[in-house]
């Protein structure tokens, strides 16, 4: 049965941005499936905070490492601390990730960069030193967080739709290296799954929730639960045999023809 394959007892994993939304509702699964979890974001009360309830709520032990993910020795520094504290490695979650819209005509070269070094490089860092360990224990998950942006592209987001793009590319070929080590790697395509910072980002930038929900098949945005609810069952045993792909969460493909009556 598929719950066999859903405990996560004697595992250790890495949450990127774990205070909060996805991250948060990922960590608090994932200990509550018996994992010992280690949660980082630069936000250290917040982070704090969140690994408190984490393991008030699960039972399992949750660590706080402070880290910006768009340093790299503070990355390194984070798989470190994570192997002395708990002696492995077995999930990575690349979930830290976010952007600024813009037209393409004025995003600076600075801009680009920062969203390329926070929503890819951060995971091609962690992925290699988190690596490391799964090799050398011959087993490992690694699942990344993209966006619709990276299957479809948005308008606005450039920078964003290539970043999530490459992200997606980088794990299918992770996937093809390391699939020979017993260790997989995928990801999942959130679509308007409405955490809190997500909603404060649709409000700043002028978008309509409403409007882009109600094109939609289910008629509705998606929860941080349901998006870790597919990030944990690709970090399960009952993933096994499956590597190299991304999967979205957007609530169905928005299609053109017929009307809807």
């Amino acid at each position: 049965m598929i719950t066999d394959h859903l405990s996560f007892t004697g595992k250790v994993a890495i949450v990127t941005g774990g205070a909060t939304g996805i991250g948060y509702a990922t960590a608090l699964q994932l200990a509550k499936l018996g994992a010992s979890v280690v949660i980082c974001s630069r936000t250290v009360t917040e982070l704090e905070m969140a690994a408190t309830q984490i393991a008030m709520d699960s039972g399992s032990q949750c660590l706080a490492v402070p880290t910006d993910v768009k340093n790299e020795d503070a990355c390194i520094a984070l798989v470190q601390k994570t192997v002395d504290t708990f002696g492995r490695i077995d999930i990575l979650i690349n979930n830290a990730g976010g952007t600024r819209m813009g037209p393409l005509e004025s995003i600076p070269t600075k801009g680009w960069d920062s969203i390329f070094d926070l929503n890819v490089k951060s995971a091609y860092i962690l992925t290699r030193e988190a690596g490391k360990h799964m090799i050398a224990q011959k087993s490992g998950a690694i699942v990344s967080i993209s966006s619709g942006a990276g299957v479809n592209g948005v308008k606005g987001g450039a920078h964003y739709s290539a970043a999530k793009s490459a992200l997606q590319m980088f794990t299918k070929v992770t996937a093809a290296e390391w699939g020979k080590h017993g260790i997989r790697a995928n990801c999942v395509a959130a679509g308007a799954i409405a955490s809190d910072r997500v909603l404060e980002a649709w409000r700043v930038a002028g978008l309509d929730m409403d409007a882009m929900s109600s094109a939609m098949p289910l008629r509705r945005t998606g929860t941080p639960d349901e998006m870790a609810n597919m990030i944990v069952f690709f970090a399960s045993d009952a993933a096994s045999y499956i590597t190299g792909q991304t999967i979205s969460v957007d609530g169905g493909p928005s299609l053109g023809g017929i009307p809807d009556a």
